[in-house]
């Protein structure tokens, strides 16, 4: 039995909203990115231009979660006739190792930075900037999180992830602004003019492993390996029915790329079931749909009887 996505009216709904979504947040987000390398510029702060660098990228990025999305909203052609599920995790990976070389590359500018003796900050108008970008971010963060419960879209929750990146980079600014604030007049207002670079320092790294886990976890997909968790999944089910049903033996092959689910699994009958007829095949062919789970448009499921081992 193949069940492939037959309700094609739930799924541009689905499509549909991830799109409105990805659409608000790439307007959102050219907005954040040009407020961030123009108060960059005025307050001569590398990591304000870095924040607004980072959010530029993302816009970049979310425009092709966009073109993505499309494509996985259009009817399956003779040329991809399963669809175009590869697309997401490669969009993935493309967007979380440019994230993660912009990461690097501000790194390495921020320890030059330091090197080179710091830099004054327009410190009024950079905390200005922090405060209405990380209150801006962190509402975008928790309306998207909220609309993904509906649409369990991994583009969105990509990209809800760099909004709480953004929100996060801005409130880390804040933090390191105040304290600048705080130490001008005291005997520690010389270690001012590193305040920015040490900022930028310390965000970088804390926020590369975040890309660098979406670039691993896309790469397994593009890749096609086997989630173990999957597999051991079908394998206890597999093995529960065996018992159930005398199976002489089965193969089971699973994988996941984007959001869709692909299986396939052959299971060998023995004599006794010969004669059974389609309605018990396919009574366990529910079974096992069942228990496996993730019913909907993007789960593949093949399962196939046979008396021949050679077909396993």
């Amino acid at each position: 039995m193949t069940t492939a996505p037959v309700d094609l009216q739930q799924k541009l709904h689905s499509t549909e909203i991830e799109q409105k979504i990805l659409k608000r947040s790439i307007y959102c987000t050219l907005f954040i990115a040009s407020a961030g390398i123009v108060f960059g510029i005025i307050c001569g702060s590398m990591s304000i231009v870095f924040d607004g660098m980072f959010s530029a990228l993302d816009a970049g990025m979310c425009s092709l979660s966009l073109l993505v999305s499309r494509l996985l909203g259009q009817p399956y052609s003779r040329r991809f006739q399963y669809g175009f599920w590869h697309v997401e995790p490669l969009v993935l990976a493309f967007n979380g190792s440019l994230l993660t070389l912009l990461c690097v590359y501000a790194f390495i500018n921020a320890i030059k930075g330091i090197a080179d003796g710091g830099r004054e900050l327009e410190l009024g108008w950079a905390m200005v900037y922090a405060v209405t970008v990380s209150i801006f971010c962190f509402a975008l963060y928790f309306k998207q999180r909220q609309l993904n419960k509906k649409v369990q879209s991994e583009l969105i929750a990509l990209d809800t992830k760099s909004w709480l990146m953004s929100a996060c980079i801005s409130s880390a600014l804040l933090v390191a602004f105040i304290l600048t604030w705080l130490m001008e007049g005291t005997r520690y207002e010389y270690l001012n003019v590193y305040t920015d670079p040490f900022a930028l320092a310390v965000l970088t790294l804390v926020l590369i492993p975040i890309p660098i886990q979406t670039v691993r976890a896309a790469f397994r997909e593009v890749l096609q390996m086997t989630p173990d968790s999957l597999d051991c999944k079908i394998e206890a089910i597999m093995a529960q029915l065996t018992l159930e049903y005398g199976f002489l033996d089965y193969s089971n092959y699973a994988t996941r790329m984007g959001r869709g689910l692909f299986i396939e699994i052959q299971i060998v009958i023995p004599e006794s079931m010969e004669h059974s007829g389609i309605y018990k095949f396919d009574q366990i062919r529910d079974k096992i749909a069942e228990a496996i789970g993730e019913d909907g448009p993007h789960r593949w499921l093949t399962i196939s009887f046979t008396q021949d081992p050679k077909w396993l």
